[in-house]
């Protein structure tokens, strides 16, 4: 009888903690310590947080699988490439921006998301923005100003904003009026951007002077430029 009640109780303990994703603290994130006599964190709180960044982010599964140990580096360059993105992470502090500009298909979206993966397992928030899906949805809701305004802000206020393919595709004056916006905004406010585009420095300077400038500044010495067509990975595979 002791036996079956035991099994029943079991049953039920084990019922009762599946309500929760963490049975220690019941997904509160805090548990009381009695040696100190205070609440602190549960041990589940990092990983958490990790898992809400992820599912913010705007990065999908696929490329969740982008990470710096499956980046190929098949040139001196992209070697490098590589050596100053594992530096950029390790040395990551809040004003740290990174861009990875020019040739198309060196793997610039590659890197830069893996990048981006890597501050996120450090619980450091990073928001993807696909520039062209972004600069197409946000002109298209201009006049709602409230749906401007929503929109943009949580660009201008992420911890890490990631602009992938900076510029792609015909240039409008309504285009960098947005995107001077929110550079600017995240220059004086000293937060972070990690920028890929097709456009080198000086192309970028050309599109316009004052988005251009101020990604240099921001990035300083973390520029990486591939130029020349023996970069782009997607034709090297055609070549027999």
């Amino acid at each position: 009888m002791k036996s079956q009640n035991l099994t029943m109780n079991n049953s039920t303990s084990s019922l009762m903690n599946s309500e929760y994703d963490c049975p220690k603290c019941k997904d509160r994130e805090m548990i009381y310590d009695p040696k100190l006599d205070a609440m602190e964190y549960c041990q589940c709180r990092e990983r958490k947080q990790y898992e809400r960044i992820l599912k913010n982010s705007g990065i999908s599964e696929a490329f969740r699988e982008k990470t710096l140990k499956n980046y190929k580096a098949t040139n001196e360059l992209t070697a490098k490439a590589k050596k100053k993105a594992v530096n950029y992470i390790a040395n990551f502090d809040k004003q740290s921006s990174i861009a990875l500009l020019g040739q198309v298909g060196a793997g610039k979206t590659h890197l830069s998301i893996a990048i981006a993966n890597a501050l996120m397992s450090k619980n450091i928030g990073v928001l993807y923005m696909q520039y062209r899906d972004f600069i197409t949805q946000i002109k298209q809701n201009m006049i709602d100003e409230y749906y401007y305004q929503r929109e943009i802000s949580k660009y201008k206020n992420a911890t890490v904003l990631l602009i992938d393919d900076l510029f792609k595709g015909k240039v409008t004056e309504s285009d960098i009026n947005i995107m001077f916006e929110l550079i600017n905004y995240r220059y004086l406010k000293g937060a972070p951007i990690i920028v890929s585009s097709e456009y080198t420095s000086d192309n970028l300077l050309n599109i316009d002077e004052a988005i251009g400038s101020r990604i240099i500044e921001m990035c300083e010495s973390k520029i990486i430029e591939f130029v020349g067509k023996n970069f782009n990975h997607r034709l090297n595979k055609l070549v027999i």
